[in-house]
C-alpha cells in the first residue's frame, strides 16, 4: 500500500544518508594521520615509526567500538592469515600516508581490483570476464602515471608502500572470500584486535607515548574514522542493494585528498591525472554492477546480505568493505 511504500522509500533516503556519512567519515584518514601533532614521531628509514603507531592506536580505539558488536565469535585457523593480510594492509596504508601525499596513498590503496584480477585469474581460476577490461586499463594507466612522476623525483619509498597497500588491499579482499561464511561483525573485531596485538610489543619497545592532544586525536582516528563507520555501513546495508552503497562509498577517495589541505598537503597534477583514471576505472565497476537487475525494494536487505556486501566493502570499490575493513 501506498503507506508502506513511503516508509520505504524514507528507510531507504535514511539508509543513504547513513552509507555517505560513513564514507565523508572514512575519508578522514589523511585528517588524522596527516596532523601536525604527529610531526614529533620519526618517519626516518624505510618502514617509518610513525605509521606503526598510527596503526597500532586506531586498531585500540576500533576495536573497543567493534568489539560489542560480536555476537557469533568462532575460531578456525583461516583467521590468522586473514589477521596478518589486515594487519599488512594498514602498515602499508599508513606508512604511505605519512611518506607520500594523501591523495597518492587513497589513490594507490584504490589499485586494489586489479591486483584481485591477477591474483583471482592466475591463481585462483577465475574466469576472465572480457568487460572488466576497461576497468583494469584505467586503473593500471593511473598506476603508471603517478609512478612514473613520483619515481623521477627520487623519492619512491611512499609510492612503494602506496603500491603495497593496494596489492594487501586486494589480500584482504581475497580473504575475506574465503572467509565469507563467517559472521562479519567477528571478522572486523578480530582482525582490528589482532593488529593492536601484533603491533603491541613493538609499540612497547619504542617507549614512545602519545600525550597532549595525541590522545583525543588517535581515539577520535580509532572509533570515529574507523569503527563507527563500520556500524553505519552496515545499517544502510539492510535497506540499499550492494552496488548503490558502493556508488556513494566512491566519494570516500575524493575527499582524503581535501582532507589532507588542512595540513597543507596539496597533490601534484600527475597523481590528479593518475587518481582521474583509476576513478574512472572505478565508476566503470560500479556503473556495470549497477545495471544487473537486483531485488526490488519492497523489503529492508536481510541480515546475510547487508553482512556479506559489507565483507565486500574493502573492495567497494573493492575498502574492502569495508565490513572490509576500510584503512
Amino acid at each position: 500500500n501506498s503507506i508502506g511504500a513511503e516508509g520505504i522509500a524514507r528507510s531507504q533516503r535514511q539508509a543513504r544518508l547513513t552509507i555517505l556519512l560513513a564514507a565523508v567519515m572514512w575519508s578522514t584518514s589523511a585528517l588524522f594521520a596527516k596532523a601536525n601533532f604527529f610531526h614529533a614521531w620519526p618517519i626516518d628509514g624505510f618502514l617509518p615509526q610513525r605509521g606503526l603507531l598510527l596503526v597500532f592506536w586506531r586498531a585500540v580505539f576500533a576495536t573497543l567500538v567493534l568489539a560489542p558488536l560480536v555476537r557469533r565469535p568462532r575460531w578456525t585457523w583461516k583467521l590468522i592469515p586473514a589477521g596478518l593480510i589486515f594487519l599488512a594492509m594498514n602498515v602499508t596504508y599508513l606508512s604511505a600516508m605519512v611518506r607520500t601525499s594523501a591523495a597518492n596513498a587513497i589513490w594507490l590503496q584504490n589499485t586494489a581490483p586489479l591486483w584481485v584480477f591477477l591474483v583471482g585469474t592466475t591463481l585462483l581460476g577465475d574466469p576472465v570476464d572480457r568487460r572488466d577490461w576497461l576497468q583494469l586499463a584505467c586503473i593500471a594507466a593511473g598506476l603508471g602515471v603517478i609512478f612514473a612522476f613520483e619515481l623521477r623525483g627520487g623519492q619512491p619509498t611512499g609510492v612503494l608502500w602506496g603500491v603495497a597497500a593496494g596489492a594487501t588491499y586486494a589480500g584482504v579482499v581475497l580473504s575475506l572470500r574465503w572467509l565469507r561464511t563467517e559472521d562479519s561483525a567477528w571478522l572486523v573485531a578480530f582482525n582490528h584486535g589482532f593488529t593492536a596485538l601484533a603491533l603491541a610489543p613493538y609499540v612497547a619497545s619504542t617507549g614512545v607515548w602519545p600525550a597532549g592532544w595525541q590522545w583525543p586525536l588517535l581515539v577520535a582516528f580509532g572509533m570515529l574514522q574507523m569503527g563507527l563507520p563500520y556500524l553505519l555501513f552496515a545499517r544502510g546495508l539492510r535497506w540499499l542493494a550492494a552496488h548503490e552503497a558502493a556508488g556513494i562509498v566512491l566519494l570516500e577517495p575524493l575527499l582524503v585528498p581535501l582532507w589532507a589541505l588542512v595540513w597543507n598537503d596539496r597533490p601534484a597534477w600527475w597523481t590528479l591525472a593518475g587518481g582521474g583514471l583509476i576513478f574512472i576505472g572505478l565508476v566503470s565497476r560500479y556503473l556495470r554492477a549497477a545495471g544487473k537487475p537486483t531485488r526490488p525494494p519492497d523489503a529492508p536487505l536481510s541480515g546475510d546480505h547487508a553482512a556479506t556486501s559489507l565483507l565486500d566493502k574493502p573492495a567497494v570499490p573493492p575498502e574492502a568493505g569495508k565490513p572490509t575493513q576500510r584503512p
